[in-house]
This record gives structure tokens, sequence and C-alpha cells, in this order.
């Protein structure tokens, strides 16, 4: 199949395109790029990048209203999605090829020509007060505690506001402050049009020409600075009614795929926990030995899932990274243990790395692993978007080129480097959370109990575990209720 990309920059901070052709492909597909996120919310009216998204995503045309593009798309098969994130949002269309020209003129108004309308904006901020109040608190304890652990990590940093905004900041916004939004960041130099599959090459011409209407210029970027450094142990325990104890914790690190040491600590990391395999240590140690829960992963980059596939989405890049890990829900009994496991496990990696034996399988898996996240080229035209964004070559390219190249050495240099057992910011949601900050701060031992038989070594291994030492001091605590997570 021949497929050719093309990045027309333009002049004058202009529209940028970015082109994936391919001309036996008979899906196509529009990805549009602006960088704009939470990081450029005001304050007391953090939510409002999301909900400008989402009235241009999920409202209407100066033609048409919401309830008429439905029934438009429908017949078309065609789907419009959107994401916002901390540095960029992306409004995603996709259609095949023998309706992209009604397709087109619809998506191109919805970002152009965005109707803004009263019921709109309602239906809209309804959506994201529900998904705090109703969806992040009360039913998804798991993504409750990642979300937290982002907003513990970037405390008085421009990544502190949530992508979706907090209830506060979303009462607080008017429609009149998101057509202001609009306008000040809707320009033709803070956007990248991607388009990729069997679309006519006069489009591109047209998209050009039609976007030339947005006011020209780009706005000035926001500076970030180093994240507050974590001192020790720092806990935020949120207080809910649960069986069961969600916890993630991390820490900033100072790279990200731009970086030469990024591809090293990639491998390290697959070792740890990559993504839904059993590859990985956590999982292997916590579930596959043990029982005691679903999942266990580890990140070095912010990591949300595509779908139901194990695959990262693309175009959620930040200038800033962190590390972190995701122990799915354990009941509460065994809370205390499968913290220390993990953090002692972290230990181990950061004292011991990997063998050769286990770099060379880790490496290769990867280096085929990483050949399909870009199953499609929906997926391929984001990945290459967001390579331009780093100012990298194509990254499942420069995957495959820094892999190869690697050591062991490299590897274990980089966990040393980057990695530690020590300086964590921890985030834990739980049923008395006061009677959990005890047993931590007291280090008491913490045994468990199997329904089924395990092997001695377990039992014997079980035996450190329990008594591993937490640095946990009262100090380094914070408790609050639910109710109070992404309120303000």
């Amino acid at each position: 199949m021949m497929i050719t990309s093309i990045l027309a920059f333009a002049r004058n901070s202009e529209i940028r395109v970015k082109e994936l052709y391919s001309p036996n492909y008979p899906i196509v597909t529009f990805r549009v790029m602006i960088e704009t996120g939470s990081m450029n919310d005001p304050k007391g009216k953090e939510g409002l990048n999301a909900l400008t998204i989402l009235m241009l995503a999920q409202g209407g045309t100066k033609e048409l209203t919401y309830k008429e593009i439905q029934e438009r798309l429908y017949p078309l098969a065609a789907r419009i999605n959107y994401q916002f994130d901390k540095e960029v949002s992306v409004i995603i269309g996709e259609v095949h090829r023998d309706h992209v020209d009604k397709f087109y003129k619809i998506f191109s108004d919805l970002i152009l020509n965005p109707r803004f309308d009263e019921q709109d904006f309602k239906r809209n901020k309804d959506l994201l007060l529900n998904y705090i109040r109703a969806t992040i608190r009360s039913g998804n304890d798991e993504e409750l505690g990642k979300q937290a652990l982002v907003w513990f990590i970037y405390e008085n940093h421009p990544y502190h506001s949530p992508e979706f905004g907090t209830v506060q900041g979303l009462s607080n916004i008017t429609l009149e402050d998101v057509k202001n939004f609009y306008k000040k960041y809707f320009t033709q130099g803070n956007i990248v049009f991607g388009i990729a599959g069997s679309y006519p090459k006069s489009l591109v011409g047209k998209i050009k020409k039609d976007f030339a209407k947005l006011p020209k210029g780009k706005p000035e970027s926001v500076q970030l600075p180093e994240p507050e450094k974590v001192n020790g142990l720092e806990f935020l325990l949120i207080e809910k009614e649960t069986r069961s104890t969600a916890i993630s914790f991390g820490f900033p690190i100072a790279i990200n795929r731009s970086h030469k040491d990024f591809y090293a600590l990639m491998v390290a990391n697959s070792y740890f926990g990559e993504h839904r395999t059993f590859n990985g240590i956590l999982m292997q140690k916590i579930r596959g030995q043990r029982g005691l829960n679903y999942g266990n992963y580890s990140y070095i980059e912010h990591f949300v899932q595509d779908g139901g596939s194990t695959f990262p989405v693309p175009n959620i890049p930040r200038r800033q990274q962190y590390f972190s890990v995701w122990i799915r829900p354990v009941e509460n009994k065994n809370r205390h243990f499968v913290l220390r496991q993990a953090i002692r496990e972290l230990e181990i990696l950061v004292k011991n790395g990997l063998s050769k034996e286990d770099f060379e399988s880790t490496r290769e898996f990867l280096l085929n692993y990483s050949k399909l996240w870009v199953q499609t080229l929906n997926r391929r035209l984001g990945y290459m978007m967001d390579s331009d964004w780093y100012g990298i070559e194509y990254f499942i390219d420069k995957v495959q080129k820094e892999l190869r190249n690697l050591t062991v050495e490299d590897v274990n240099n980089a966990i040393k480097k980057y990695l530690n057992f020590e300086n964590i910011k921890i985030v834990a949601v739980t049923k008395d959370a006061q009677s959990y900050m005890q047993d931590l701060i007291s280090n008491k031992p913490s045994p468990i109990t199997y329904v089924s038989p395990v092997s001695q070594s377990i039992l014997d291994e079980d035996k450190i575990i329990q008594e591993y030492k937490l640095n946990a001091r009262a100090e380094n605590f914070k408790i609050i209720p639910v109710d109070e997570v992404f309120e303000k």
C-alpha cells in the first residue's frame, strides 16, 4: 500500500496541514489539534477549555443545530470525537471516502462557524459536572485515584487544573467566556489539521483556504515551572465508603519522548509494569502469584487507554511527564500489604536494575509491540502529529532506532537517574482513611491470608513484605472526603 506523508508549514504562523495519503484506504480521518488545554483555563474557571471543545465537537453550526447534525451524520455512518488534555485538544472526524465532501462541510463548520447555542452550553456543562459528580467520584475509584494523583503531583503548577475542570470552575463559566476563549485560541498558528486516507488532493487546498478565515497568529505558550519537589512519601487519602482500595502513586520525571534516555526508561517500565500485559513484575507478583487484584501497571508518561484496546491514545503530548504506578482495587484488608509490596518492588528495580536476559527479552517485546500501536491510519496520523509536536522523527521509527542501540547498562543507568522509591506521592481511595494512615505511620505488620494454597517461596517473601518499612510521617498526610475532590 502506497502511503505518503507531508507536513505543510505555512508562513506567517498560518495553519499547518499534516497529510498521510493512502489511495487504497477507504476511510478518511481528520484530526484537528488545537494547542490549548486545561493549563490555559483561567483561575476560577477550570474546565473552560474542555467546555469550549465540547461546544464545537458536540454542538451545532450557524446553519445546523446539534440535532440536525446528528441526523445528517447518521446515514453517513460518520463520527466526530474529541479529546482534551493539559496542553492540547483534538477534534477527530472519520468518514468513508464516498461521503468526505458532505462530512467535511459539517466538520469544518463546527470548528469555523460554531453555533454557541445556549441549550448546547447547558447540556455540555451538565455533561462535565456529571462526569465529576456521578462518574468519577461515585462510580470509578480507579480513574478517581489516577486523576487525583496528577492533581496531587502538580500542586501549584499549570498542570494542576483537571482536564475536565472542577465543579466550582465549571459553575462559574458563562457562554460568553466560551466565545472569548474560542476567539483567543482558535487561530491559524495554534492549529494543526491532520488528514489521512484516500482524500481528494484538492481537499487540502480547500482546508488551507477555509481555515485561513481564522485569525492569524499564535497565543503565547504557558511557561511551565519545575514541579514541586516531592518530600518523602506524601499521601492523599480520599475518604469514601468502599469495599476495596484503589491506589496510584508516582512522581515527576524530567524527560519526555524528545530525550534519548526516555527510550532506555521505556524498556525499564515495560519490564516493571507494561500496561495490560502479564509481562510486568508488578502484574506477576501482585496478581499472578498472589491474586490480590485484577491488574498492576506502571507508566513513564501520561497514559489514556484507547477504547477497548491495550494501546495508548495519541495526541496527549506533554512537555513534562511523570512516572506512575496503578494498583487496581484490592480488598481493604490488603491495602497496607499491597502498597508495601509495590514500593518494595520499585526499590528492587532501582537497586538491582534488569539482568541482561530480562533486558534482551523486554527490548525484543517492545520492538514488536510498538509496531502494533499504529494499526490504523487514524492512530498513525495521531502519532505523526505528536512526533512533530515533540520535535522528533516519527516516534515508532525512533523507538526502533533507539532501542536497537541500547545496552543493559543504558537502561540501568536511566533507572537510577530517573526513578526512586523514597520520594513518592501516593493517592488511595479508601474507607476509614484515618485508620489506614495510622497503620502506615506505625509500620505495623500487615500479613495476608490466601483462600487457596500458595508456594512456600511466596509465603517466605510475604514475611518480608508484611514488615517492609514505609517511611510514612504524619505531617505528610492529607485526608479529604470524596465530595471535595475536584470541587475547586
